[in-house]
């Protein structure tokens, strides 16, 4: 006979409520079954109905505690699964931050969090100190760019702590490279990355020489339009010149006398590379003149009247009787000798004031010549200082021409960008003239390398522009010695001229590409406009880098002379 879903139900509650009779007995009444029967009778059916309530209760618990078995089982596992795939720590640690799986790479993590906190402590106390020693140092000293503690330089003192902030920067970065998912990227301030990172804390290490300009001593150059001085420079190159140059205006201003550019026959063609009309306007009058303006002036017939030399030895005005000759071929007559008021010699030149000048070179007559002043010692400090001893309102007096401008920002554009470092290398004749001074200033290339790699970590540029007359076998040394963190820095010089290169378009459009003045004076503006300038010292074509540098506003606390300080590891014996 077949049972459907309703007898089972029948049954559990046939078993339930047997159950409760054999604990509650007084408080049930039997119900007897329609047809009662004999409990002695043996009875086959209802045998039949008990055994099968019995299976049913064994199986029954037998299935509930087969799936607490499993549950055991699994369950286990399925966290097992969890945990690896899932970044428990994360999940949790927002809502459970006391839930922590104690386990070794945790506790790694721990301390790499730990050492952070302490780094980023160091790390400000470091800036703190690189601040406060920066504005005491502006305090203490207001003249001088460097102060001196204990016998060691405060500039060096910051360099060092800067090193140590970035040596602190960089042990951050490395532990925090282990925090970094894909979600989660813990890193540093990128005002504060780099191996180079002074000015994130306010601080340029190369910062820019403040000038006071307030405090310029300055002469007015107001000269009356019928007294001349016309100026003969013949010591030296080009850069000897322009030094002869600017003296001879400093003379002329105290003079009260218009100055006259000299001839392009007996010098240089100073036009070429000089915005002559430049210095009038910055002097706010005409107090230059070129040549060809003079002859004009003199209806073509130019005479000196008479000759002031500054210097009397080895020769009076450091003229001989060819350049005497020259001056005549151009038409100029001269009248009277050529005379020195005192007894200077260039070899020795002693300190003179402009009282003295006044005293030995003031004269009634229309043209004055005084020879060469390029060695005169005249108020060094007053000439010397930023800016020039003449009233002004321009930033240099003599500066480059506008061509020549343009063209060294057009090749700083193309080839270097703004931060870049400027080298003069001087070595064609400087090995015998470094020689005979005490110390001597030619150095072997693999110190001199050590040398500009020195500043090159200091300045933290990425390449040099290179102004030398070397050869190439001492450039190419040169350069494969510069290296800094395995990476050799380049050394930039300024290609030949091509038809397919723009940045001196400029100078070829005018016809003064190729002519050696030109790209003299080019160098010494591209160096001029260097973050950071290496001279050679004992060379004019350096200081009249630094003239520009110092006139513009460009020279930085780091410029120096190459090696400066040190003497040559090894010098040749004389001759």
């Amino acid at each position: 006979m077949d049972r459907d879903s309703s007898d089972e139900e029948d049954d559990r509650e046939a078993l339930i409520e047997q159950n409760d009779r054999k604990n509650n007995q007084n408080d049930h009444h039997h119900i007897p079954s329609p047809q009662r029967r004999s409990s002695s009778t043996f009875n086959i059916e209802e045998f039949s109905s008990v055994g099968g309530s019995i299976r049913r209760r064994f199986f029954h618990n037998l299935n509930k505690r087969y799936y607490y078995y499993l549950l055991a089982i699994f369950l286990p596992l399925v966290i097992l699964v969890l945990y690896f795939s899932v970044d428990v720590r994360n999940l949790f640690s927002s809502n459970f931050s006391g839930f922590r799986i104690d386990s070794a790479s945790d506790r790694m993590k721990e301390a790499e969090l730990q050492a952070l906190y302490l780094l980023g402590q160091q790390q400000l106390s470091l800036a703190t100190l690189l601040n406060q020693s920066n504005s005491n140092s502006s305090v203490n000293s207001s003249s001088s760019s460097t102060v001196f503690f204990n016998g060691f330089e405060i500039e060096d003192f910051r360099s060092a702590l800067i090193k140590q902030i970035s040596l602190n920067n960089q042990i951050q970065k490395v532990l925090l490279s282990s925090h970094k998912s894909g979600n989660v990227n813990v890193s540093t301030s990128d005002d504060a990355s780099g191996p180079f990172l002074g000015s994130a804390f306010g601080y340029d290490r190369c910062r820019k020489v403040e000038l006071n300009l307030a405090a310029r001593k300055t002469i007015e150059w107001k000269p009356r339009s019928d007294k001349f001085l016309f100026p003969i420079c013949l010591s030296g190159q080009m850069s000897n010149h322009l030094i002869c140059l600017e003296k001879h205006m400093f003379f002329a201003a105290l003079l009260n006398r218009v100055m006259v550019m000299p001839s392009p026959k007996f010098d240089y063609p100073y036009n070429k590379v000089l915005d002559i009309e430049h210095i009038n306007e910055c002097l706010g009058r005409k107090v230059v003149i070129t040549f060809e303006e003079f002859t004009q002036m003199r209806k073509n017939h130019v005479h000196i009247d008479k000759f002031i030399c500054y210097f009397s030895a080895p020769a009076p005005c450091y003229m001989d009787e060819d350049h005497v000759k020259k001056l005549k071929g151009l038409g100029i007559s001269i009248g009277g000798r050529l005379e020195s008021p005192w007894k200077e010699d260039i070899k020795k030149p002693s300190q003179k004031t402009v009282k003295d000048v006044l005293a030995k070179f003031s004269s009634n007559e229309d043209v004055l010549v005084i020879g060469d002043v390029f060695y005169a010692e005249v108020d060094k400090e007053w000439i010397m200082q930023p800016g020039g001893p003449l009233a002004h309102k321009c930033k240099a007096v003599i500066e480059p021409s506008r061509l020549i401008i343009l063209t060294a920002q057009r090749f700083i554009q193309t080839f270097l960008g703004k931060n870049f470092i400027a080298l003069h290398f001087r070595r064609h004749g400087f090995l015998k003239f470094c020689n005979v001074k005490t110390p001597s200033c030619f150095y072997p290339i693999p110190q001199a390398a050590d040398c500009i790699a020195r500043i090159v970590e200091r300045v933290n540029a990425p390449v040099i522009y290179l102004s030398t007359d070397a050869a190439d076998s001492e450039t190419d040394l040169l350069q494969s010695l510069i290296v800094l963190n395995g990476k050799t820095v380049p050394l930039v010089r300024r290609p030949s001229h091509t038809s397919v290169e723009k940045w001196d378009a400029l100078l070829s459009r005018h016809n003064i590409e190729g002519d050696p003045q030109v790209e003299a004076m080019l160098d010494k503006t591209i160096s001029a406009m260097a973050n950071v300038f290496i001279g050679a010292s004992g060379s004019t074509f350096t200081e009249d880098i630094l003239r520009l540098r110092k006139d513009w506003g460009s020279a930085s606390i780091c410029d120096e002379y190459l090696c400066q300080g040190e003497l040559p590891n090894y010098i040749a014996e004389d001759e």
